[in-house]
């Protein structure tokens, strides 16, 4: 798998829903328990499937479950996930958004749907999703929500609100690689070079580094007049990932 990206996913692990009545709650209550536990089963089978990339059988897994429980919010959420790696973004929206409304102040789902609505360049709405999830007292991962944020903001040229949101997410966790690589690349566009290359050292230092900080890294060096550091940023992208894109964009200039 990649060792960055450009977003940064809430895995979602799900547990059987707890079907434990009392005796005085009545067979609605039960019947109501009943179909959430099973719903959650069909989830769990559906995003198992996914991942084994058998997306015809998760589906049929995924509807079963929101015709069980049509307000089971896990079920929502990985289908959503589904119909966006398979190219449908009408239906993921639907379910991102219908996760959302069900739980209104969620952090994990205000964070996934803020990144399919900022993939979507819908950066004002993605970003107060964004702002929903930071608001979250409960919500386990803001470090995920700022760095969506942050990238969110660069890629709509806000590079100046990028920069203080990701900082953000560096005072938490200062080796976040998605975080410093984001960051070297809002110093890259806005031509601050020297910093840039500064993040390009902390992300390398941490050995996550991918194809597109190899290149990013790269350009650092050649707007920096650095020949030397371009051509071994180059030496270990051809080596490392030969056959990526980024490889095959500097091969017809890989001597300079």
């Amino acid at each position: 798998m990649p060792r960055e990206s450009r977003w940064l996913w809430l895995v979602v692990l799900l547990a059987v829903a707890s079907c434990s009545t009392g005796g005085s709650s009545g067979v609605r209550s039960d019947s109501r328990d009943q179909a959430r536990e099973a719903a959650s089963a069909n989830t769990q089978l559906g995003q198992s499937y996914m991942k084994q990339g058998k997306y015809e059988v998760a589906l049929q897994k995924l509807q079963r479950a929101l015709v069980l429980d049509p307000d089971f919010v896990d079920a929502h959420t990985v289908i959503a996930v589904l119909y966006e790696n398979i190219g449908d973004s009408k239906q993921a929206e639907q379910h991102y958004r219908r996760a959302s409304q069900l739980k209104p102040k969620g952090g994990d789902e205000a964070n996934n749907y803020g990144t399919f609505l900022c993939k979507l360049q819908r950066n004002d709405e993605a970003e107060k999703y964004f702002q929903i999830a930071l608001a979250d007292p409960f919500y386990q991962t803001p470090d995920v929500a700022l760095v969506n944020a942050g990238t969110c903001f660069a890629g709509a040229g806000k590079y100046d609100a990028a920069e203080r949101t990701l900082r953000t997410a560096l005072e938490r966790h200062p080796d976040s690689a998605n975080a410093l690589y984001q960051m070297a690349n809002v110093q890259y566009a806005k031509g601050q070079n020297l910093k840039a290359r500064a993040f390009m050292q902390r992300l390398d230092a941490t050995g996550s580094i991918g194809p597109d900080a190899l290149l990013l890294g790269r350009n650092i060096e050649a707007k920096l007049n650095d020949a030397a550091a371009a051509a071994e940023y180059t030496r270990r992208l051809l080596r490392d990932y030969p056959k990526s894109p980024q490889a095959k964009s500097l091969r017809p200039s890989q001597s300079e």
